[in-house]
C-alpha cells in the first residue's frame, strides 16, 4: 500500500541477532498447531506510546536504545529473524534461520494526530493500517515477523508488530514484546542479553506436543491441495473487504460495574450451575447480540468462533512461555431470530457457555482433526453469519513498557481484515474488558446505540 503525503518512510532495513547467536543455523518444525494457520492472514498489533518531546531527542536517545534492545530480544528469540520454508522433499512446512537473516524493520514519521488516532473516538480504519508493516512474503518464504516504529513529532510514536500466524498465537507474541519492551527499559543498568527473566525465556522444545495421529501431515495435505497439486506456495490468503463502503473502527469498554450488571442478568435467568457464567462469556454474549441487531443479520444462523489456549489444557501441560502456536478452536451457535428477540443475550450465552462447557470435557486433541475443515465449511455456507474473536484480556497487553510508561492505547489492526471483534483489558486499569471493532458507519453507529442504551437499562 502505499504511503499517503503524511507519511514518510526514513529508514527501512533489517535488524539482526547479535553475537554468537547471529552466526549459528538453526530450524524448527512446526506443529498441527502452526500448521493450521499456514495461509491466513498475518496478525497485526499497534501500540502507541506518548513521547511530548522533539524529534532529536526521539532519533537521538530512544530509537537508537530501540533498536539495541530489538536485536537482544532476538537473541532469545532467534527463530523470528528466520523465515518459514516448503521444501519439495519436506511433507510440512517449516523455520529456518540462517545467518544473515533478521527482522524487517521501517522507521517512518507522520503528521496526523497522535492524539486522534490513540483515542477512543472513531477512525477510519486505512488511517490505523498505514502503521503497521507490510509482511514480506512469496511463494518460496514468509518471513515470521516485521515491524513499524511510527514517530508523531511532540506527542507520541506507535510500535507496529506484522506476525505470521503460523509462527506464533497471541501468547507468544506478546511475550516477544514483553521482552523487548523489558530489555529497552533495562538498556541503563545493563545491556547484556542474558537479562531476561525466566519467565520471559520462550521454551522452543516441540517434543511437548504429541501428534500420534500425524494431524500436521492432515494440515498439511490440506494446504497442499489448495490451488494444487502439490501447491507449496506460501503466499497468504487476502481477506480485504471490498463491499463494505468506508469501514470505520471503534473501541468500546465495558467496566467491571457493567460486567457485573450483565453477569446478575445471567443468573437470574439461567441455571448457575447449568451455564458458565464468566467475564469471557458475558462480554461476547452481550457484543454479538449487540451486533446481529446493529446488522440486522440475514443469515439463518450465527456462528461464534473463538480460540483457547492449550497450554494448560494439555496432559502433560507445557510451558506457559512455549514458542508458537497452542490454541483449540471452540464454536459457539445460535439461531439469528432467537438472537434478534427480547433475549438474545441469553440466547448468545447459553451457545457460548455450551461451547465452553465442550471445550472443558473434551480432549482437546480429539476434535483438532476437524478445525480445517470446519473453517472451510463455515466460509463457504450461507446458512451461518461467522463472528469470531482475536486478543485476550490475560495478555497484559497495556503492561509493554519500553521504559517510558504503559501504552496508551493497544489495537488489533488486523481485524479490519478478518472481521473478528479484538479484546484486550481495559487500557486504564481499572479491571474492565475493552474490545475492538471495525464495521461501516451505518453499522457502527447502529452498535454503539445500542450497545450504550443496553447498559443504560
Amino acid at each position: 500500500m502505499a504511503k499517503p503525503e503524511s507519511m514518510e518512510v526514513l529508514e527501512a532495513g533489517r535488524v539482526a541477532p547479535p553475537g554468537e547467536a547471529a552466526a549459528s543455523e538453526t530450524s524448527l518444525p512446526l506443529t498441527f498447531f502452526d500448521v493450521l494457520w499456514m495461509r491466513f492472514p498475518p496478525v497485526e498489533r499497534l501500540f502507541f506510546y506518548e513521547f511530548p518531546h522533539p524529534p532529536s531527542s526521539f532519533f537521538h536517545s530512544l530509537l537508537p536504545k530501540l533498536k539495541l534492545s530489538l536485536s537482544h530480544s532476538l537473541h532469545h528469540f532467534l527463530p523470528l529473524a528466520g523465515n518459514i520454508l516448503w521444501p519439495p522433499h519436506s511433507r510440512k512446512p517449516s523455520i529456518r534461520y540462517v545467518p544473515g537473516d533478521g527482522v524487517s524493520l521501517t522507521v517512518a514519521e507522520s503528521n496526523a494526530d497522535f492524539y486522534l488516532l490513540s483515542g477512543s473516538d472513531f477512525a477510519e480504519a486505512e488511517e490505523i493500517r498505514l502503521l503497521v508493516p507490510d509482511l514480506p512474503v512469496s511463494d518460496e518464504k514468509a518471513s515470521l515477523m516485521s515491524l513499524q516504529i511510527t514517530l508523531f513529532p511532540n506527542s507520541g510514536f506507535s510500535v507496529g508488530i506484522t506476525t505470521h500466524h503460523a509462527t506464533a498465537d497471541g501468547k507468544t507474541s506478546t511475550l516477544f514484546m514483553k521482552s523487548w519492551a523489558y530489555l529497552c527499559s533495562n538498556l541503563g543498568e545493563s545491556s547484556s542479553v542474558s537479562s531476561l527473566p525466566e519467565n520471559m525465556r520462550p521454551s522452543f522444545d516441540r517434543s511437548v506436543i504429541k501428534d500420534p495421529a500425524g494431524i500436521a501431515e492432515i494440515f498439511a495435505n490440506f494446504w497442499l491441495n489448495q490451488g494444487g497439486p502439490n501447491n507449496r506456495s506460501l503466499m497468504l490468503w487476502d481477506l480485504k473487504k471490498t463491499d463494505q463502503g468506508k469501514l470505520i473502527r471503534g473501541t468500546f469498554e465495558l467496566l467491571p460495574s457493567n460486567i457485573q450488571k450483565l453477569k446478575k442478568s445471567a443468573e437470574s435467568k439461567l441455571n448457575n450451575n447449568k451455564f458458565h457464567i464468566s467475564t469471557f462469556s458475558v462480554t461476547f454474549a452481550y457484543v454479538l447480540n449487540c451486533l446481529v441487531k446493529a446488522e440486522q443479520t440475514k443469515h439463518e444462523k450465527v456462528m461464534f468462533l473463538f480460540s483457547a489456549d492449550c497450554r494448560s489444557r494439555l496432559d502433560p501441560p507445557i510451558p506457559s512461555a512455549y514458542f508458537g502456536n497452542c490454541i483449540g478452536a471452540a464454536k459457539a451457535e445460535a439461531e439469528t431470530k432467537n438472537l434478534l428477540g427480547d433475549n438474545g443475550f441469553i440466547t448468545a450465552l447459553e451457545a457460548i457457555s455450551e461451547a465452553l462447557k465442550r471445550l472443558d470435557n473434551e480432549a482437546i486433541l480429539s476434535v483438532a482433526e476437524t478445525w480445517i475443515s470446519d473453517m472451510e465449511t463455515f466460509g463457504l455456507t450461507d446458512t451461518y453469519r461467522m463472528f469470531s474473536a482475536a486478543g485476550s484480556p490475560r495478555f497484559q497487553v497495556y503492561s509493554n513498557d519500553f521504559g517510558l510508561g504503559r501504552p496508551k492505547k493497544v489495537e488489533i489492526v488486523s481485524i479490519d481484515r478478518t472481521g473478528a471483534i479484538s479484546l484486550a483489558e481495559s487500557g486504564n486499569g481499572n479491571g474492565g474488558i475493552e474490545f475492538g471493532l471495525v464495521l461501516n458507519g451505518t453499522v457502527m453507529e447502529a452498535f454503539s446505540a445500542i450497545f450504550l442504551k443496553g447498559l443504560s437499562s
